[in-house]
């Protein structure tokens, strides 16, 4: 008997079956700002907001109308000014940089860990210790630019948490601000040996920015995005940066913009907010499969970092003909990705910046093997099985087992 067709394509990403499973909530929401005219603003933001804040464990949250707008306005809220360096990973997307040019302040790049694929906190010493001198009060200053290092944005890449011990370290030694990239980790969690604690995504930096475009673990039906902070007075000020600088209507204290969350994307995010704990869980469980199906010689797994707990908002493999597995995938029927072929450091947006082939030598070793696997809450077994054995023969990998 033939398999159902169903299992013989495997798409990236369903987003079909859980709107079709909360339809009746997600037009509720809708009927109900649609009928009290509540489009942006209010209680059903207000509400998410505190919601998720408590999620993050952190004492506040401003939702906004985009993860690049978060992070954008985390940075400006903490401060940065023009003309300043902030560090971060060139393995993510653009959006990061985008941020951070955005804010007026400049890139710099460090490499990554070559196991977890997130920033290395050796190698942003390494930047400080080889790259800058020490200013009289005590801050990094590139000796390239003479701009002078203020913060670093740490990307929890794939939905896992960086190593935020050795990264704040490092912030607290060079006065940095640390500012989480938090756009695919909603849920992750951190055990910090220095507080014998853990901590989740969006509550141990300064401020971390949260993006909730529809293919996050929780996204919206649209764009959306969030900063979750413990300082008050960033949280009011993003929350008047978000709504053209105003403290009330028409009063406005600094030149803002407009990237306000809309109310109706609050709501439907409010609704899957409480289904996330266990979307996340499925996540795991899936991401196990797949390694326990693809323990061989010739893939290497995704790697968790000690006292991290992912939540794999993407499965990503290495192998070393990754786009020769990638055609062989596409043509049975498996939709897979890349994140991110290309590093930033790399791009013709940032050629200005000057750097070349070689200047991150983990980072581009890494983007030339990476896979990312189908991978959502409602994955079959059935489809992993099938997925892990075409990877198999395209390898010919020994098991490990």
């Amino acid at each position: 008997m033939n398999k159902p067709e169903a299992l013989l394509s495997t798409p990236f990403v369903d987003l079909t079956s859980p709107h079709i499973e909360l339809e009746e909530e997600l037009v509720s929401v809708f009927r109900e700002a649609l009928r009290g005219a509540r489009f942006i603003g209010g209680q059903a933001v207000e509400d998410f907001e505190g919601n998720f804040a408590a999620y993050c464990g952190a004492s506040f949250c401003a939702g906004v109308s985009s993860g690049t707008d978060a992070l954008r306005l985390a940075l400006m809220a903490a401060g940065i000014k023009r003309g300043e360096t902030v560090v971060t990973v060139a393995n993510t997307f653009i959006a990061t940089v985008e941020a951070i040019t955005q804010a007026g302040a400049r890139p710099a790049f460090v490499d990554i860990d070559e196991a977890t694929f997130n920033m290395d906190p050796a190698s942003l010493c390494e930047y400080i210790e080889s790259c800058c001198d020490i200013s009289q009060d005590g801050r990094p200053v590139d000796r390239k630019t003479g701009s002078t290092v203020t913060a670093v944005v740490p990307v929890h890449l794939y939905g896992q948490v960086c190593d935020m011990d050795a990264i704040n370290e490092a912030a607290r030694k060079y006065r940095l601000t640390v500012i989480e990239d938090a756009c695919q980790a909603h849920g992750a969690a951190y055990f910090s040996k220095a507080e014998n604690r853990w901590r989740t995504a969006g509550s141990i930096g300064a401020a971390a920015a949260f993006s909730f475009y529809p293919g996050k673990n929780l996204g919206a039906c649209g764009e959306a995005g969030a900063v979750t902070t413990n300082d008050r007075e960033a949280d009011q000020l993003i929350k008047m940066l978000r709504d053209h600088g105003q403290s009330k209507k028409y009063h406005h204290e600094v030149e803002g913009y407009n990237s306000r969350l809309d109310a109706i994307q609050a709501g439907f995010l409010d609704v899957k907010l409480r289904r996330l704990p266990a979307w996340n869980e499925m996540r795991r469980e899936r991401a196990h499969v797949y390694s326990e199906l693809l323990a061989t010689d010739k893939v290497v797994l995704p790697a968790e970092h000690p006292g991290s707990r992912p939540v794999y908002h993407l499965y990503v493999i290495r192998v070393k003909d990754r786009d020769g597995l990638q055609r062989r995938l596409s043509d049975a029927g498996v939709s897979t990705g890349l994140h991110y072929p290309v590093p930033l450091h790399l791009q013709n947006a940032y050629r200005h910046l000057g750097l070349t082939t070689g200047d991150l030598p983990v980072t581009e070793r890494v983007a030339a093997e990476i896979l990312s696997l189908p991978m959502y809450p409602g994955i079959k077994y059935e489809q992993q099985q099938r997925v892990a054995k075409l990877i198999v023969d395209h390898t010919g990998g020994v098991f490990c087992r």
